[in-house]
């Protein structure tokens, strides 16, 4: 799993950061679908509640990040949703983003780094957590309840960090080439 979340980190910084400008983050290419900005803070936060919240029972490391971001007055599931709020990207501030992005990986890596495999089978309450960790209540994101609800934390991991991590870096690159700066 820790090669796994690297390859993720990696493939983020090295093929999408590493060649979009940051001025171009917010862009959204084709006048549609996700900006780079949207997708960073999209994966950043389903990653951090899944380990810091769901497994690790801590309130998300987005709380400690919230104002920095510019997301103080938005509402707590702000970035959550697969479809991109213009709002949310209108106010999302950058270098805080990245900041907070590599804390949640920095923290995810540290975690699994001490985690033994025996953990991986148990299944944490993740609709209290969410809730009272998260602020997050099933009226707000009840589809994310119903997804997390009774899951082990290898399926925490391996599907809201691994899984989906690479699933919108792999979007974040498509959003590369549609805005002509593929390096191929």
């Amino acid at each position: 799993m820790t090669n796994d979340l690297a390859s993720v980190q990696n493939k983020l910084l090295e093929s999408v950061l590493g060649v979009v400008p940051a001025s171009r983050w917010v862009e959204q290419a084709d006048d549609g679908g996700s900006s780079i900005a949207h997708l960073l803070l999209h994966l950043a936060r389903h990653h951090d509640l899944a380990v810091t919240t769901a497994i690790r029972d801590r309130p998300p490391l987005f709380v400690a990040h919230r104002d920095a971001l510019g997301l103080a007055d938005e509402a707590p599931y702000a970035g959550l949703p697969e479809r991109e709020d213009p709002a949310v990207t209108a106010v999302v501030a950058l270098d805080p983003l990245l900041t907070y992005v590599d804390a949640v990986f920095d923290a995810t890596r540290s975690w699994l780094d001490r985690v033994g495999s025996m953990a991986l089978d148990t299944v944490p309450d993740t609709d209290r957590r969410l809730t009272d960790l998260a602020d997050l209540s099933v009226d707000d994101v009840g589809w994310l309840h119903r997804m997390w609800n009774d899951k082990p934390v290898w399926w925490l991991v391996q599907w809201p960090v691994i899984g989906h991590g690479h699933s919108h870096v792999g979007e974040a690159i498509s959003v590369r080439n549609r805005m002509g700066l593929s390096p191929f």
